[in-house]
C-alpha cells in the first residue's frame, strides 16, 4: 500500500500527466490561433530545386517575402495594439468621466440638500423670532392694559372717596344746621307756652 502511494507520488508518473495537460493547452491555443488567423502561405511552400544557385535565389526571395510579410504583420499588430490601447483609453476616460459626473452630481445634490436645510433652518428661526416678538408684544400690551385698568380703578376709588367726603361734609353741615334750628324752635315753643299759660284767666 505504501509502495503504491510512493509510486503515485513519484515524478516519473507525474511527468506524463504534465505532458498531457501541456499538449492539451497547446492544442487549444493552436485551435484558437487557427480560428482567429488565416493560414500562412509560406508554410509547406518550399520545393527544393535541383540547381543550388536556383535554390539559393529562391530561398533569398522567400526570405525577402517573409521579411516583407512579417513587416506587414508587425505593422498590423502595432496598429491593432494602438487601436486596443485607444479603445481602452476611451473606456477608461469614459469611466473616469462617468465617475466625475456622478461625483459632481452627488456633490451638487449634497450642496442642494445643505442649502435647502439652511433655508428651512433660517425660515424656522425667522418664524421663531416672529412668534417671540408677537408674544412679547402681546405681553407688553397685556401689562399696559393691566396698568391702565389699575390706574382707572385708582381714579374711580379716589373719585368715590372724594364724593363720599363731600357728601359727608354736606351731611355734617346739614346736621349741624338742623340741630341749631331745632334748638331755636324748642326755645320759641317754650316761650310761647309760657306766655299762653300766663295769659289764661284763673278759674274761681
Amino acid at each position: 500500500m505504501a509502495a503504491t502511494r510512493s509510486l503515485l507520488r513519484s515524478p516519473i508518473l507525474k511527468s506524463p500527466l504534465r505532458s498531457l495537460s501541456t499538449s492539451a493547452a497547446a492544442t487549444s491555443n493552436h485551435n484558437n490561433h487557427q480560428s482567429r488567423h488565416q493560414p500562412n502561405t509560406f508554410l509547406n511552400s518550399w520545393n527544393p530545386p535541383k540547381d543550388p544557385k536556383e535554390a539559393e535565389a529562391k530561398l533569398l526571395q522567400l526570405r525577402r517575402q517573409y521579411a516583407k510579410k512579417m513587416k506587414e504583420v508587425r505593422k498590423e499588430y502595432i496598429q491593432e495594439m494602438e487601436l486596443q490601447r485607444l479603445e481602452k483609453q476611451r473606456r477608461d476616460d469614459a469611466r473616469r468621466e462617468s465617475i466625475r459626473i456622478a461625483h459632481e452630481e452627488r456633490k451638487a445634490a449634497k450642496a442642494a440638500t445643505k442649502k435647502a436645510k439652511a433655508a428651512e433652518r433660517e425660515a424656522a428661526e425667522a418664524e421663531f423670532r416672529k412668534t417671540l416678538l408677537k408674544e412679547r408684544t402681546e405681553k407688553l400690551e397685556y401689562w399696559r392694559m393691566k396698568e391702565k385698568k389699575i390706574e382707572e380703578k385708582k381714579k374711580d376709588k379716589n373719585e368715590l372717596v372724594r364724593r363720599q367726603s363731600s357728601m359727608w361734609v354736606r351731611w355734617s353741615g346739614l346736621s349741624r344746621g338742623l340741630i341749631l334750628c331745632g334748638g331755636q324752635w324748642g326755645l320759641s315753643y317754650l316761650n310761647l307756652s309760657q306766655e299762653s299759660h300766663l295769659s289764661m284767666p284763673k278759674q274761681k
